[in-house]
């Protein structure tokens, strides 16, 4: 009885070793695309906020130095976007425009925001590129 009670010990050790490979595969995958779904909800929120900023007045509506300093503090807790100062290029993009007519939603003078993040590489999986380039556009009708 004694035997078979060490052999039942030694298959255990033996699964839990082919098992934790995959724990680890999967453990990262979940954090990797949980730091994608906060990458998409930060930059999401950017540009709404860019937006609403932006929109206060006609003359304000397509002010793309306006907008990224507003984007720029709302993103500040991205890691990769700790040195930069300027959106004209990748990591972050951001454009405001003063839209009217039809190419606004209900045909008034609106601000649209477009917000473009690229985020770090993460956990290096074979096959995937370990960026993830967004956009994320906001149309809010001016205020006054």
């Amino acid at each position: 009885m004694k035997h078979s009670q060490k052999n039942q010990r030694g298959h255990a050790i033996i699964e839990a070793a082919l098992f934790m490979p995959w724990v680890f595969f999967l453990f990262a995958g979940v954090l990797d695309f949980g730091f994608y779904g906060y990458a998409l909800i930060n930059a999401q929120n950017a540009a709404r906020t860019a937006a609403m900023q932006t929109s206060a007045t006609s003359a304000s509506a397509g002010n793309s130095t306006m907008a990224c300093t507003y984007v720029l503090a709302e993103m500040q807790s991205m890691s990769n976007l700790g040195g930069v100062t300027s959106c004209n290029s990748l990591p972050l993009k951001v454009t405001a425009t003063s839209v009217s007519g039809a190419s606004s939603a209900d045909g008034a003078t609106a601000s649209q925001v477009s917000v473009t993040y690229q985020t770090q590489q993460l956990i290096p999986f074979p096959g995937m590129t370990g960026r993830l380039t967004v956009t994320r556009t906001v149309q809010m009708r001016v205020r006054s």
